[in-house]
């Protein structure tokens, strides 16, 4: 991915501005809180009658330690009192304002301590503040964060996971054909990828027309069902686009105002995780806010 520096700085939505409104996107003016989302009845699933192949749940930007951050933290600690998981996505910004490791127990080890006496194991990657001290490396060698690498992936059954560094300094070259090699490698029944910045979205930083344009298309020929980001502090998930369904789950700690696309299913600007059932043949999403209530439901078929 031959990114010049400001082209990245621009499409890529360190800006925030300009791509919101590129291409076919249709949004509408951004929502004033998370009421006016919420006012829409969660969609009906049926409820399955056997229990997952497996659960996990996804967050990012959370890094903050606010109180914010320990709501969101205190019910994902209550949904797995009722919902066990074993597996937390942690897509980036994982320590506010620039990474310092010093902070980790402050931001990680404290409003996740439930979850991490349980054994539950957090896998992350890493967000643009993540890499302002020392490129990311603290973070790359803290044991909780389970990172072997800037890239790397691993796997539990039939979910093979894929996680990217989408920063600008990142080895793009070398990543892509690793990402290439391993998606063609993989015989995975779900594929799912994960990386910081977004791909499509309502909020802020808007349509990433670069990754788009190199990352989209290894999705769809490789049959990735799932992307998972943050860096928009808000929550959304797309219709499936060439067959893969795009998660915002940024509002780990913080929100912003989101409106909707025409590929949005559901976009709200509310503090939030994201909790995944997966099943042989569809995965089951659920949105659940600090009141511990869902707000929103999603399936991806295969």
């Amino acid at each position: 991915m031959n990114f010049k520096r400001r082209q990245f700085l621009v499409l890529g939505g360190l800006t925030g501005l300009g791509f919101s409104f590129l291409g076919k996107v249709l949004q509408s003016p951004p929502a004033e809180s998370a009421d006016t989302q919420l006012s829409n009845a969660v969609p009906e699933l049926a409820t399955p009658t056997t229990p997952p192949l497996f659960r996990f749940v996804s967050v990012a930007d959370t890094g903050t330690g606010t109180k914010s951050q320990y709501a969101v933290a205190e019910a994902m600690s209550r949904y797995h009192q009722k919902n066990p998981y074993n597996l937390v996505i942690l897509a980036g910004d994982n320590i506010y304002n620039n990474g310092e490791i010093e902070k980790i127990e402050t931001v990680f080890e404290r409003p996740y301590q439930y979850l991490l006496k349980k054994g539950v194991k957090f896998r992350a990657c890493l967000g643009n503040h993540d890499i302002r001290t020392e490129n990311g490396e603290p973070q790359l060698k803290y044991a909780g964060f389970n990172m072997p690498g800037r890239y790397y992936t691993f796997r539990h059954d039939s979910i093979q996971f894929f996680a990217l560094d989408t920063n600008e300094n990142a080895d793009w070259k070398n990543q892509l054909i690793w990402l290439e090699k391993e998606l063609s490698r993989s015989n995975a029944r779900w594929k799912i990828v994960f990386g910081h910045h977004q791909i499509y979205s309502s909020g802020v930083y808007g349509v990433n027309e670069p990754f788009i344009k190199e990352l989209t298309p290894l999705f769809q020929k490789h049959k990735v069902r799932l992307y998972i980001n943050g860096h928009d502090h808000h929550y959304e998930r797309t219709r499936s686009i060439n067959g893969t369904t795009y998660m915002i789950t940024g509002s780990g700690a913080g929100t912003r105002p989101v409106g909707r696309s025409e590929w949005t299913e559901y976009s709200a600007s509310r503090l939030s995780f994201a909790a995944y059932d997966v099943y042989s043949d569809r995965i089951l999403i659920s949105a659940i806010g600090t009141d511990n209530l869902v707000f929103d439901r999603g399936v991806i078929s295969l």
